[in-house]
């Protein structure tokens, strides 16, 4: 038997529908390994007496701390628990059953190597069953327990658990055309009462397979493939360790394979060449360093290497991209839009990202890729994402450090997705940004003023067109040189492809604020003019230049004033319902939350106009303007 620091650790998850038994079973692997302390158990023994009239143990107290999930009797959040075999340690993540919390399940996922999946045997596999074991072969892991439980109220049925174990199967087939060989044991079990979980039960005479502790203490994640130890070195860069100026170290955690004084080594995403000059680890310096420990690396020559790079073995290099495919769990109550920014999280590294194209969804129904233009919460779609700038990546069936990512919300910094990687797009490499001589600092001089990006929001029928007009002529008799950008113009031509449903309104707001963004470059004050309702895109747009070159103008004319104006007779059409998804009466309204500039809608609108322009005479423009005459 190995003693307990030569013990091999495996990380799994147990997921399923709700009810299936997740945190019993749990409750019941600490029990019988004999994990739980005196003061646990006896916290169990009076939580179960006062819940349960027959005086036996409720194993899932164990597990859900909550006092929510107490009360409901179920699981909501992640549930971490640590316990071991004479043979193996284990850290095991209890996932929620529940579809809306399926996100936690995911994040449960991504740091597990194997999961058992949970299956009432009285009501077989249900849509969660499916949500859950394709979101945990996203995530990538390979090794699946079937455990098929609460096989003592379906009378110990043979044809149960086979019937169970085919459907299961056939699922696991669909699933492997992208994922990959997976490996799946079936396990009839019974977790209240402990049948097969570390002890085989009488109860089974028919099945010879493994009880799931033997499963647990016997797989061996990673061991299909023959070339787990041969992948290539990978290290992000986490901080670069220079405690005085005799002394330059790049700090970080090998990710994959080996690395050795005198490696030749390739600095990520810049392309150059170095070579590993001391390899240094708990503040000793070492020969090498292997995959998964923590180490500093200093190089032979004098390299630029931040943190956010990756240090690669020089023969075989990750994808330096800009434009990839994924497949993108979905967590937000807000929809995923393509078109709309988010940051993009990677280990030690943070860019802006949009996706381009959804190619697809999931359906639990039947597996199969359907069309989607949108993703809702729980859902699980393939993408095109695009990121601002280059990241290294790899795919996530390779590299979970260097495949997986998530999506945070800029406005809120919730994480709205999570991401594996499936394969770089290549298209970046192809296209290049061709830098002119003639810059937007000489063409502004030239203009004789800095460039601005007036983005004027409101409702329909608030003033912002007529509002944006008055401005634009002040400007010109002043001899600036300014172009106004109008929604309704606008939609003659470059966005008249696009309607008004909520994608369709994003994707109008990322062409709009692109076309400003060249007009701004080219030395021209741009007036925007779009009721633009989301405020995540109103930000998008913002990011797209620097601090005192964007100005918001926010026309906060009441909606009853609109609508009273109504100068196109829109309002009166969208309440007798002849438009749909019309802003501010079936479609949403997000007001601004810090606009440079609020327009008073019951003054005259030249004074109005005129109180834009002396703004803008006294905004500060961005440094890069400040040598302008």
């Amino acid at each position: 038997m190995p003693s307990h620091d030569n013990k091999t650790q495996l990380r799994f998850l147990t997921c399923g529908s709700v009810d299936d038994g997740k945190s019993t079973l749990i409750g019941r692997l600490l029990y019988d390994s004999g994990c739980l302390f005196e003061d646990q158990l006896s916290s169990l023994r009076r939580e179960s007496e006062r819940k349960n009239a027959d005086g036996g143990l409720d194993f899932s107290l164990v597990m859900d701390g909550l006092l929510a999930e107490r009360e409901q009797g179920i699981t909501i959040d992640v549930a971490y628990r640590y316990f071991e075999t004479k043979n193996r340690k284990f850290i095991v993540a209890d996932a929620p059953g529940h579809e809306q919390y399926t996100q936690n399940m995911a994040t449960g996922a991504s740091n597990s190597e194997a999961a058992v999946v949970l299956i009432d045997a009285r009501n077989g596999i249900l849509p969660q069953t499916v949500r859950h074991t394709d979101s945990a072969v996203l995530l990538g892991i390979r090794h699946i327990a079937l455990a098929v439980n609460k096989m003592d109220l379906a009378g110990w049925s043979e044809d149960v658990f086979d019937e169970i174990s085919k459907d299961y199967a056939s699922l696991i087939k669909k699933l492997e055309g992208d994922a990959g060989k997976l490996f799946v044991t079936c396990i009839p079990l019974s977790a209240l009462k402990g049948n097969n979980v570390f002890e085989r039960g009488d109860d089974t005479p028919w099945y010879g397979g493994p009880t799931l502790a033997e499963y647990l203490e016997t797989v061996q994640p990673g061991g299909e493939r023959a070339d787990e130890k041969l992948r290539p070195f990978r290290m992000p860069v986490q901080w670069v360790n220079r405690p005085d100026a005799n002394f330059r170290g790049y700090s970080g955690t090998v990710a994959s394979g080996t690395i050795r004084e005198g490696d030749e080594i390739v600095i990520l995403p810049s392309g150059r060449r170095n070579t590993v000059d001391r390899v240094i680890s708990g503040g000793e310096r070492r020969r090498g360093a292997q995959e998964g420990e923590a180490v500093t690396l200093c190089v032979t020559n004098e390299t630029d290497i931040s943190r956010g790079d990756v240090l690669s073995d020089a023969r075989s290099t990750p994808d330096v991209t800009d434009h990839f495919r994924a497949a993108i769990v979905w967590m937000s109550e807000d929809k995923l839009f393509p078109g709309r920014e988010y940051i993009l999280k990677m280990p030690n590294r943070m860019v802006s990202a949009a996706v381009t194209e959804i190619r697809g969804k999931m359906s639990v129904e039947t597996l199969s890729m359907e069309p989607a233009k949108t993703l809702a919460i729980n859902e699980i779609g393939i993408c095109n994402v695009k990121t601002g700038t280059p990241i290294v990546c790899e795919p996530y069936s390779k590299s979970r450090e260097l495949g997986g990512f998530i999506l945070i919300d800029r406005a809120s910094n919730d994480t709205v997705g999570a991401g594996m990687i499936r394969y770089s797009l290549r298209r970046s490499a192809n296209v290049t940004w061709h830098s002119f001589e003639i810059t937007k600092d000489a063409r502004a001089r030239l203009m004789g003023h800095p460039p601005r990006v007036l983005w004027f929001t409101g409702l329909s029928g608030s003033g912002k067109s007529t509002i944006a007009n008055l401005v634009d002529k002040r400007l010109f008799a002043a001899g600036l040189h300014s172009c106004v950008l109008d929604g309704d113009n606008v939609r003659h031509g470059l966005n008249k492809d696009l309607g008004f449903t909520e994608e369709d309104r994003v994707e109008n707001i990322r062409r709009i604020a692109e076309v400003a963004k060249l007009m701004f470059d080219a030395g021209l004050i741009v007036l925007v003019a779009f009721i633009s309702p989301f405020q995540k895109d109103r930000q998008s747009a913002r990011s797209l230049f620097a601090p005192g070159e964007f100005v918001e103008v926010f026309v906060d004319t009441p909606l009853e004033v609109c609508e009273r104006r109504d100068p196109k007779g829109l309002y009166k059409k969208a309440r007798a319902g002849e438009i749909p998804n019309f802003t501010g009466i079936n479609a949403p309204y997000e007001r601004p939350e810090h606009p440079e500039l609020v327009v008073n809608w019951q003054g005259p609108a030249e004074d109005e106009a005129e109180r834009i322009v002396n703004f803008l005479d006294n905004f500060p423009p961005s440094a890069a303007f400040d040598s302008l005459p």
